[in-house]
């Protein structure tokens, strides 16, 4: 029977989607460092890091190099050998080899469009609520520090690991405004001046932004799981598998899970409900039903637009020669854009690996047959065609 190896921190959603995957397909797991032991520890990080110098890390089905960038974690193996990493991928790979007893992606054309789509959201725009979550709304309430620090190496001195704790927290709060989360000046969040969440010089406020937006996700959530077990019906699919890595992020944060549970009482006991492992085994029907309005609305005024203008500005930069994209040209101040979300302003980075997730969306979309493409649209009306005008990965990989 095959079983997985992770390489990751339940810190991170995608780590957290990637256990409810392996949990859906009735897989055996083990997450490192936190269930390893030293040497084992030490032996696989130092195969990872060459893994990652010699650019030897797979994602399923492709990478796109130049453009695609590894994450810090999580990575998985399903053969002790090859290391891969993206949460998606994983989904792709195990259905592939045939190890779940019902796909994750379903096998209708426009139900696996839309199980994409829902997936890429919380994955790219979910990930930003999420941290905002962690960091402003828990920013007095949040362990993610000790937490993190004590799955790295229980063996570790105390002292250290308490050294360590505070170090991720100060880390994790610097980098708020690179996951666009920027607060407005002189923000006293009640912490310590190297934990609150801080401003930018030249960056409108996203806090405002970030609330808004999450209150529609849960919102459209709730509505959705009032009819529905699962968001594309009767069974766990890798759509559910997003939303939940995302949304269960924050049910250690405190604050966060305190609203999370009053805003969203049934959003909430689905997540713990996954948690437990509850999904293992569902079964049923999927169809695209008007329930999912809501929620593909919250999509359509946040990260639909958000990879639009993302893209566009991409294209302009390349243009003129710019060839640093992500964390290492925000650190710069380079490859800046404008933009405006839900009536808001913003300033952020380009990121080049969110045009490859664009791009090949686009791209599934122009796969859809004229049918499927009616039918997405009569149910559906914001995702006429010309929304999905990127260009495809393919092509740019190509060129």
């Amino acid at each position: 029977m095959t079983s997985i190896t992770f390489w990751g921190l339940t810190a991170s959603p995608y780590q957290l989607k990637m256990q409810s995957i392996a949990d859906f397909a009735d897989l055996s797991w083990r997450r490192l460092p936190e269930q390893g032991r030293p040497l084992e520890n030490l032996r696989f990080m130092r195969r990872l890091g060459r893994a990652r110098t010699a650019e030897a890390i797979l994602r399923f089905p492709a990478r796109v190099v130049g453009m695609d960038e590894y994450p810090e974690v999580p990575y998985y193996t399903l053969d002790g050998q090859s290391l891969y990493y993206d949460s998606s991928g994983l989904a792709l790979h195990l259905d592939e080899l045939g190890h779940t007893a019902h796909p994750l992606l379903p096998e209708s054309a426009t139900e696996r469009f839309l199980c994409r789509l829902i997936d890429e959201a919380f994955d790219e725009f979910g990930l930003y609520m999420a941290h905002h979550n962690r960091w402003v709304t828990s920013a007095d309430t949040n362990v993610m520090g000790d937490m993190t620090a004590n799955e790295m190496g229980r063996w570790i001195p105390a002292p250290v690991r308490r050294n360590i704790a505070r170090r991720l927290s100060r880390r994790q709060c610097r980098r708020l405004p690179y996951l666009f989360s920027v607060a407005p000046p002189g923000l006293d969040a009640g912490v310590d001046s190297t934990i609150t969440p801080p401003a930018r010089a030249g960056f409108p406020p996203t806090h405002e932004m970030l609330d808004q937006a999450w209150r529609s996700y849960l919102a459209a959530m709730e509505q959705l799981l009032s009819q529905q077990p699962y968001l594309l019906g009767e069974r766990f699919t890798l759509a559910d598998a997003s939303a939940y890595g995302q949304l269960s992020m924050n049910l250690v944060d405190g604050r966060a899970a305190e609203l999370l549970r009053e805003l969203a009482p049934l959003s909430y006991r689905w997540l713990c409900a996954i948690r437990d492992g509850d999904h293992r085994g569902s079964d049923g029907k999927l169809e695209i039903t008007d329930s999912l309005t809501p929620l593909l609305q919250s999509i359509a005024e946040t990260f639909i637009p958000l990879m639009q203008q993302n893209e566009a500005a991409y294209e302009g930069l390349v243009a003129r020669g710019q060839d640093t994209f992500n964390e290492v040209a925000f650190n710069r101040g380079e490859a800046l854009y404008e933009g405006n979300l839900m009536g808001l302003p913003f300033r952020s980075v380009v990121k080049s690996f969110q045009v490859v997730t664009w791009r090949e969306l686009c791209e599934q979309w122009r796969r859809l047959d004229s049918h499927s493409r009616k039918q997405l649209a009569e149910h559906f009306p914001l995702l006429e065609g010309s929304v999905f005008n990127g260009k495809s990965a393919r092509r740019e990989a190509d060129a």
